[in-house]
């Protein structure tokens, strides 16, 4: 059954035992060690000296078999399955890698253990070849995931000071009631407005958004907006800026009540 939060109402999961993990996973390496380790035996894989001369004691070069491949296996596993938190590239390249090395891990104890039943103590050219490479590939798989789990994503670029609102603002800020009672003015169709050419009204009022958030519109919106030209449009755009400048007086009463 599922447990009830006391603060927030909701049910929370059932905690999952891991302890199942331990009993599958652990014949599973003795298995798979046995496996790459024989394997690694009848592919020239054995007792080396890796300091002659310095330290008197030998390695079995076999035992790189299952360190590697198994634990890049789980290292990819666990990249995978982790939550949301992991880049969408490093997750698909950790996905397939992770299946990859599954399958090459099952080609391996396949390999091995129908050369032991057929009484073999030399594997062939192909499987020494094969198994010559993991290693080296492995190495490769695993630096491109580290890689790939190290990137940032690169932040977006800033708007360009155009006067024009970025494409994805969630919108101006609210007007203050100066600007507002400007807005309304240059906008209303009443009889008692003053004597203001037409064009820079529907221009106050094509802008709106720009002018209730103190940004000034650039001479290129002003002129696509409006279908006119350079000229007309730099009268525009000096009647938009003596207006938004009038607002914002030292005062804070601004010029039109």
């Amino acid at each position: 059954m599922n447990r009830t939060d006391s603060n927030s109402g909701t049910a929370r999961p059932k905690p999952v035992h891991r302890w199942p993990l331990i009993l599958i996973a652990a014949p599973a390496s003795v298995a798979i060690w046995a496996g790459w380790v024989g394997l690694g035996a009848m592919c020239g894989f054995g007792l080396v000296q890796p300091f002659p001369g310095i330290v008197p004691w030998h390695l079995n070069t076999a035992i790189t078999l299952p360190v590697g491949i198994e634990a890049y296996g789980w290292f990819a596993l666990g990249i995978w399955l982790r939550p949301a938190d992991i880049p969408e590239r490093a997750r698909e390249f950790a996905k397939w890698s992770a299946i990859g090395s599954l399958l090459l891990g099952m080609t391996g104890q396949v390999s091995f253990h129908l050369l032991a039943a057929a009484g073999r103590t030399r594997a062939p050219w192909p499987v020494v070849v094969m198994v010559s490479c993991v290693v080296v590939a492995v190495l490769g798989l695993a630096a491109g995931l580290t890689h790939l789990l190290r990137t940032v994503p690169a932040a977006d670029p800033e708007p360009e000071e155009t006067g024009e609102p970025y494409p994805d603002e969630a919108g101006p800020p609210p007007p203050d009631a100066e600007f507002a009672r400007l807005l309304d003015w240059l906008t209303s169709d009443s009889n008692d407005v003053p004597d203001v050419p037409e064009l820079h009204r529907e221009a106050a009022a094509m802008f709106a958004a720009d002018l209730m958030a103190g940004r000034l519109p650039g001479i290129r919106a002003i002129r696509s907006g409006l279908s006119i030209g350079q000229d007309k449009a730099s009268e525009v755009q000096a009647y938009l800026r003596r207006e938004l400048a009038g607002t914002r007086s030292p005062d804070g009463s601004g010029e039109h009540a």
